[in-house]
């Protein structure tokens, strides 16, 4: 079984888009593209999970973002290796993908990625591709997440979760600080969300009357 891990440059109010550059994805008014650049430094865990063993695993946009830019930069270790390893590429277009060793994977995405993921090969690699996430993370196919969270507030763009995601726990394997004050942190799923309370009483009249407000309310809105 292939393992899949998702790394994601990500803002502390959860923006992934247009880490890279100020024209990299301005779709929706984007206008915030290349905030990565001013705080990379000391990024050790990210640069050694991109000199591992693995094939890329990409939604459309990503892809095409990649292949205008890596072809053309094969200078250094990362567009040499990205041009030699398979990209797979998650499109309901039916049109050619020109980049050396990329392939089509079509139809439902979860269902797309757990038979790749059955298949023989190197462990995969999610770069960029918000839209992969929610139906991945839902399905329980993202063996391990880096997260690489910026000390910034982008305020809108687009998002690694959505209120389509499935709950579920995750638990921290490792977490590191850049000088810049990147803080990466690598998860593993850990089952389902458990709840608890601190409650140690019984509920005062006032809690009793809050709850019930409460109830009423949502039943209103419903």
């Amino acid at each position: 079984m292939r393992r899949l891990t998702g790394a994601v440059f990500l803002s502390l109010d959860g923006i992934m888009q247009a880490p890279g550059g100020p024209e990299e994805d301005p779709t929706d008014g984007f206008r915030l593209g290349g905030w990565v650049q001013p705080y990379w430094s000391d990024m050790k865990p990210f640069e050694d999970l991109l000199m591992s063993d693995y094939d890329l695993l990409l939604g459309k946009r990503t892809y095409d973002i990649f292949a205008a830019y890596w072809p053309h930069n094969q200078d250094g270790p990362i567009g040499a290796k990205f041009q030699r390893i398979h990209k797979y590429v998650l499109t309901h277009s039916g049109g050619p993908l020109d980049w050396d060793n990329s392939s089509t994977l079509s139809g439902d995405t979860a269902a797309a990625v757990a038979q790749l993921k059955r298949g023989e090969g190197p462990d995969l690699l999610i770069q960029g591709s918000s839209t992969l996430y929610p139906p991945l993370l839902s399905a329980g196919l993202i063996d391990r997440l880096m997260l690489m969270t910026f000390p910034i507030v982008l305020g809108h763009g687009k998002r690694i979760f959505d209120p389509s995601e499935k709950p579920g726990a995750l638990r921290l394997v490792d977490h590191d600080v850049s000088a810049t004050g990147v803080v990466l942190t690598t998860y593993e799923p850990a089952g389902d969300v458990k709840t608890g309370t601190f409650e140690t009483k019984e509920p005062s009249a006032a809690e009793i009357k809050r709850r019930t407000e409460l109830a009423t309310e949502k039943r209103a809105n419903a």
